[in-house]
């Protein structure tokens, strides 16, 4: 027996207004994702910014915790004001950046790679006979 997650696919639904289904749609386009995909890579790097008591990597001294995305929120409003919309644009900037630098650090050190075959990003010798 082993301690692997399950990894079959399950459905979520959810509705959300059509300008912004719109929004993620091309956003997907651009980076080249399906709509599923990019819904799911953004939730999942929105959950590391809401994950109370861990300490991220990059913290600033001044922030132990390790709650970045609060000290983001912080800096932005310190020198202006901003919609939600806007707010919302310039945390998720900065997550797809730090997903970006990610994927490429992980695919120069050959733990991950892209691959067609299995639908997106896929571990490395993950016992695909490959």
């Amino acid at each position: 027996m082993t301690d692997r997650p399950d990894t079959s696919r399950k459905s979520i639904k959810t509705y959300v207004p059509a300008y912004q289904k719109d929004e993620w749609r091309s956003h997907a386009d651009e980076l080249d994702m399906s709509q599923s995909e990019f819904v799911r890579t953004m939730v999942q790097a929105g959950r590391k910014g809401f994950t109370s008591g861990s300490e991220e990597p990059d913290s600033p001294a001044s922030d132990p915790g390790g709650n970045v995305l609060e000290t983001r929120v912080l800096e932005l409003l310190s020198t202006d004001t901003y919609s939600w919309d806007e707010l919302l644009e310039a945390v998720s900037d900065d997550i797809e950046s730090r997903l970006d630098e990610t994927l490429e650090d992980l695919q120069s050190t050959n733990r991950i790679r892209y691959s067609g075959r299995h639908g997106g990003y896929t571990l490395v010798g993950d016992g695909d006979g490959d």
